[in-house]
């Protein structure tokens, strides 16, 4: 099992009487994606919980639990190799785990369109995830802002990093 570190995150993010609340998950959840579903499913949201998990400076995980419902994105699949959590999304999803020669490239995989109803349509999405000059924890601020939810998404990344 790869460790979590200090970087790792989930932030938990939903609609309350209209107005965008995040709230900064316990970074073990971020150990497995049965454990991240767990957690979205208890918060108190009709319309839906996003989950956006960073892991590292390696890959982030979009989580959208609606009812019974799940839909996921993961940045780069081939973060499989080395992450247990991104070949768990990958076997959720039922997506074939790369072999290493085919690790010359980001590859973005799951619903490309997690987030068109709020906004970024499946290109922007993909392009933010394949920008290797911006590390996951920017690029879900960055989405965050995108979205309208930037500085409760701030506020709840700041305590998770301590800052």
């Amino acid at each position: 099992m790869t460790e979590v570190t200090g970087s790792d995150f989930c932030i938990a993010v939903y609609r309350e009487d209209e107005v965008w609340e995040a709230e900064a998950l316990p970074v073990a959840v971020t150990d497995s994606l049965d454990t991240i579903l767990k957690a979205l499913r208890q918060l108190p949201s009709i319309g839906g919980v996003i989950g956006l998990t960073a892991i590292g400076d390696d890959f982030f995980i979009i989580t959208r639990v609606t009812g019974g419902s799940v839909a996921l994105f993961v940045s780069d699949l081939t973060a499989s190799v080395d992450w247990p959590l991104a070949r768990q999304v990958l076997e959720y999803l039922d997506i074939e785990i790369p072999y290493d020669e085919d690790l010359d490239q980001v590859l973005p995989a799951g619903d490309l369109s997690i987030l068109a109803d709020l906004g970024v349509d499946e290109m922007e999405l993909c392009a933010l995830s394949g920008d290797l000059d911006l590390f996951p924890d920017e690029v879900l601020a960055s989405l965050a802002r995108r979205l309208g939810f930037g500085p409760v998404f701030d506020r709840a990344l700041d305590g998770v990093l301590g800052q």
